[in-house]
């Protein structure tokens, strides 16, 4: 199991990396958002030879806000270019894995209409990614991407698509957390997970593990019960970095004895 961060994408990605080195991490959860962090600003060469600096991976992460939903097709066409232009940059930099964020913002549309232009969106960006050696695969979100039922409808369709759990999201909007029941279902195509805390509801708080609902003895063994021993992102977004060195200790404490 390897313990990593997300880049924060206001801030420089070089300046990122030096910190979570600084606290032994295994890997960067590389989002490439504006302002900082945008496609058309970082620099890959710089960015993998500090990656062969400090002896870290990398996993891609694209905005959640991109709209690949949309019903106008000029802006999903748009959406897909962006993603391609990712795409292109994580196979440079060596990237294997990229996220997806499904989309649900069409308003006046039905849920069968978004998961159609969902599915339509994703099936060509897998279809890239597969040219250049990048994988895909879909976050959880809560509300309307939360379970295995809610899933399926674009796991199924397209059984490439790889699962990025979410186990932070998976307690938000839900009368239980959805960890084990996302993993019965899709436990096999599990490609990276998402580690953070928050008091259930609405409100995805990404506190320090401990400090909400989230049960993390409990997502520990959900995660080991399917085999899975890869990258979890440490989610914690916190101004104090002792905080995240924390969640850090406990997540590798919790790994170890279950």
């Amino acid at each position: 199991m390897l313990i990593g961060a997300m880049n924060h994408p206001a801030e420089d990605v070089l300046s990122e990396m030096e910190w979570m080195a600084g606290c032994g991490l295994g890997f960067i959860d590389l989002t490439r958002e504006p302002p900082a962090a945008a496609t058309w600003k970082i620099d890959k060469g710089k960015i993998r030879s500090a990656l062969a600096q400090y002896n870290m991976k990398a996993v891609g992460h694209t905005a959640f806000y991109l709209p690949l939903a949309s019903p106008f097709e000029m802006v999903r066409q748009a959406a897909v270019s962006e993603v391609r232009a990712c795409i292109d940059a994580f196979a440079e930099i060596g990237v294997a894995w990229m996220n997806l964020h499904p989309d649900r913002n069409t308003p006046l549309h039905s849920r069968s209409y978004f998961i159609g232009r969902n599915l339509i969106s994703m099936g060509e960006i897998i279809r890239y990614g597969d040219q250049k050696g990048v994988g895909v695969m879909i976050e959880n979100l809560p509300g309307d991407f939360n379970n295995a039922e809610q899933l399926k409808e674009l796991l199924d369709p397209l059984p490439t698509l790889g699962l990025h759990l979410d186990i932070g999201h998976a307690n938000l909007l839900v009368t239980h957390n959805t960890t084990e029941e996302i993993l019965a279902a899709y436990g096999s195509r599990l490609r990276h997970v998402h580690l953070h805390d928050n008091k259930g509801g609405g409100a995805d708080l990404h506190l320090p593990l401990g400090s909400g609902t989230v049960d993390l003895p409990r997502a520990v063994r959900a995660l080991k019960s399917c085999n899975y021993d890869g990258t979890i992102t440490l989610e914690v977004f916190v101004p104090d970095r002792q905080l995240f060195r924390h969640s850090q200790c406990a997540l590798q404490a919790a790994w170890d004895s279950i």
